[in-house]
């Protein structure tokens, strides 16, 4: 064993957290140091492999994309900061570490701006490099997961409307969405729950044209005692456990928006620290003596009455004032029923292709049932209803509880009661048949084909050797 692996490993630390889903590829011309990093690295990712060149680490990355390459600067042939296919490749970029045992300020320089994501000093410890790994790995979760909701974002917003729906009460709501979200101002989204404030909250974002990104965090889900950590950040020390400095979410929101979801969950003395964040601009991290400039817009959401929890002492007034510049209410869907055709179909089209199933036709009664259910999960709910009906493959309108419908939910036209003479030829049955369970549903070849337990094409072709034409 090398003295350079004998410093790593005797001054490592407990491996941290297992992370199988990461491909790491180690570029090193020393074998010692290769095999050292390649056992110690094995215990936390699922894929490690190692070259001593440049070159055979590109015939490896032919077969393989690997997430994170820790790469030395000198080797033999080229060398790490001339590595160009891995450094400049757009399309599967990996995040790279660099090492070197020769490395003065110009060169940290010159392999930051070749677009190393951490640089490291040899001979390091086992620690630094683990500490690097997760920098890298934690930067690079926030950027796919900040890619993916732009792209459902975008996806909403491509329609050109901010909330989906042309109810009276949701164009109200879009048209504010659109007047304030240029602004800095703070926006309090109250509704019930379920009725999409985060969607609201993402839409005050879209419109605004920061730059930032849009951080949600939901303050009844983070443990009292960690939120001020989780909001602000925390130095090195500055708690049991705290081994390394972290940022908080308002550094990530730097530049963009933080969504406070469940504001009215928040404890009392968080309410305070975080009120003079608001009026000062500026955080301080836990256990820090020094305050950090930060220009984010804050948009909170409770499905609480504020103005009562004030009256009860559960919420501080100032902070409300603080946050309550406009308040953005979101009308529950059941007085918005005219919108339930729209997000019917736009969750089928989402949730079949997720699924990988084939959407449910939703016929004319169906909708108008759906509207008269009270929905009392809001659109949360209706997701679900019509996920559930793309994993059935049918309807189960009759699972509507009786206590939460506005109106009774009319069952299927009754057919006429009667029989067909002995002497017709079973075709001829069949011909009548089909014809009059499409004439109960009015010519809606969809409802009339689930009630018959034929498909639709099956419908379509029956129909048109019968040269019978009939309307939706």
């Amino acid at each position: 064993m090398t003295s350079q692996e004998n410093k790593v490993q005797s001054l490592s630390g407990t491996p941290t957290t297992s992370l199988p889903a990461v491909s790491v590829l180690i570029v090193d011309d020393e074998p010692g140091m290769r095999n050292f990093l390649v056992k110690a690295l094995a215990k936390r990712f699922a894929l490690v492999e190692s070259a001593d060149s440049i070159e055979t680490a590109e015939e490896i990355r032919k077969r393989c994309h690997f997430d994170l390459l820790i790469c030395d600067i000198k080797l033999p042939g080229r060398s790490g900061i001339e590595w160009h296919e891995a450094i400049r490749e757009s399309e599967r970029r990996s995040d790279i570490i660099f090492m070197t045992a020769y490395a003065d300020l110009e060169t940290a320089i010159e392999a930051l701006r070749a677009g190393a994501s951490d640089f490291i000093l040899k001979p390091f410890r086992l620690e630094q490099m683990t500490t690097a790994i997760d920098r890298c790995l934690e930067r690079r979760l926030l950027a796919r997961e900040n890619f993916v909701l732009r792209r459902e974002v975008n996806s909403v917003f491509s329609s050109g409307s901010a909330m989906l729906g042309e109810s009276p009460a949701i164009k109200d709501v879009d048209e504010i969405i659109r007047r304030v979200a240029p602004t800095p101002s703070a926006v309090l989204i109250e509704g019930e729950s379920g009725t999409g404030k985060e969607l609201a909250a993402r839409a005050l974002h879209q419109y605004s044209g920061r730059s930032g990104a849009f951080v949600p965090v939901n303050c009844g889900a983070i443990a009292a005692e960690i939120l001020e950590s989780e909001l602000f950040g925390h130095t090195k020390g500055a708690f049991t456990g705290a081994q390394k400095a972290r940022d908080g979410l308002f550094t990530f929101a730097n530049g963009g928006t933080l969504f406070l979801d469940e504001i009215g969950e928040m404890p009392l003395g968080m309410q305070a620290k975080l009120l003079r964040v608001l009026e000062l601009k500026a955080v301080r991290p836990v256990g820090g003596e020094q305050e950090v400039s930060v220009d984010v817009r804050i948009v909170a959401a409770t499905n609480r009455n504020l103005e009562e929890e004030v009256k009860e002492g559960r919420f501080r007034e100032d902070l409300y004032y603080r946050l309550n510049v406009l308040t953005l209410t979101l009308p529950p869907l059941r007085d918005r029923s005219e919108d339930i055709s729209t997000l019917v179909h736009n969750f089928s089209r989402k949730l079949s292709q997720e699924l990988g199933l084939p959407p449910v036709p939703f016929a004319h009664e169906d909708l108008q049932a759906m509207a008269k259910y009270s929905w009392p999960g809001n659109i949360r709910e209706l997701k679900n209803f019509v996920e559930r009906c793309i994993l059935l493959g049918r309807l189960p309108i009759d699972s509507f509880p009786e206590s939460h419908k506005v109106r009774e939910i009319s069952s299927p036209l009754p057919l006429q009661e009667r029989g067909f003479p002995d002497d017709w030829p079973l075709d001829e049955v069949e011909k009548h048949h089909i014809l009059q369970v499409l004439a109960a549903y009015q010519g809606n070849k969809s409802a009339a084909a689930r009630q018959l337990g034929i498909s639709r094409k099956t419908l379509d072709r029956k129909l048109q050797a019968w040269d019978e034409t009939r309307p939706e």
